[in-house]
């Protein structure tokens, strides 16, 4: 008969029977044997996702410089704007609300979903995991938790609704592809072209690009098929939507930075810092 496991002295006693602190594991007082800089990547994601949460509520708030009457530039952040609080000409779809109380953003409509769909991202999952929750902070550190129950209980629970709000991001980049759109507008009226415009298409494609390589969508497209003979149709968008997917993580931050960068060049040029690089009318 072997020997009962001892518990690590090393350890609290809260760890003693959990994950890598396990009575049955190796007895290792060290964090982690690790040698390189590990806690750098999750430094990094953690200031640039608060970089962006920072910018982005502020700018959600503060209600001014977000849309340019003479091009029909709107920020993606105040899209759609559909209150009687938003200036004139900036409500594609109308003003079904009245005036809104500073507490709600402009944007209230779709903001909330734009923001769990990013949160339940399998990315966004990894990513915060590990630099916020620290659950691991890195392959081989052990987490500081006591115990680990995944997403079985609240609030972790909720990440499972990311399809749905799967199904909501498709329709906002519809949205933002109509602003995309409207924004060929010249001064005074007609055609127009400048570099507003540039700026709101490359943002649009890449959030489409986003979008489309969600995990969601791709099994959306084929996940459930047996037979991918039998469907040839399904089985070609989801090998496109594949090569999307392999490039998830770089889309993520990459349209973080063009919806910053959008919303900061639409602000400066509202704000008469800047005049817009007009190349037709």
């Amino acid at each position: 008969m072997s020997a009962a496991p001892t518990t690590n002295p090393e350890v609290p006693e809260r760890h003693s029977r959990t994950g890598v602190f396990s009575t049955t594991r190796a007895r290792i007082s060290e964090r982690t044997l690790r040698t390189d800089r590990w806690w750098m990547p999750p430094l990094f994601t953690a200031l640039g996702l608060a970089a962006f949460v920072i910018y982005a509520t502020v700018r959600s708030y503060v209600r001014t410089a977000y849309w340019v009457p003479d091009y029909h530039y709107l920020t993606p952040f105040y899209s759609p704007c559909l209150s009687t609080s938003c200036v004139e000409g900036s409500s594609h779809l109308g003003t079904p609300f009245g005036d809104l109380p500073v507490i709600l953003p402009l944007g209230f409509v779709v903001l909330p979903f734009l923001l769990g769909f990013r949160l339940t991202c399998y990315y966004y999952r990894k990513a915060y995991y590990r630099a916020v929750w620290f659950s691991p902070p890195a392959c081989a550190v052990a987490e500081p938790h006591a115990k680990y129950t995944g997403e079985t209980k609240l609030p972790l629970i909720i990440q499972n609704v990311h399809r749905y709000f799967f199904y909501v991001a498709v329709l906002v980049s519809l949205l933002n592809t109509y602003d995309a759109l409207a924004a060929f507008h010249g001064k005074g009226g007609g055609f127009g072209f400048g570099l507003g415009n540039l700026v709101l298409l490359v943002n649009v494609i890449l959030l489409w690009s986003y979008t489309l390589s969600c995990h969601s969508c791709r099994h959306i497209a084929g996940g459930r098929l047996k037979h991918f003979s039998a469907h040839p149709v399904r089985y070609w968008l989801w090998t496109q939507i594949s090569k999307l997917n392999t490039r998830h993580m770089a889309l993520a931050w990459t349209t973080l930075a063009t919806l910053a960068l959008t919303d900061f060049y639409i602000m400066l040029v509202a704000s008469g810092t800047i005049s817009d690089l007009r190349f037709i009318n």
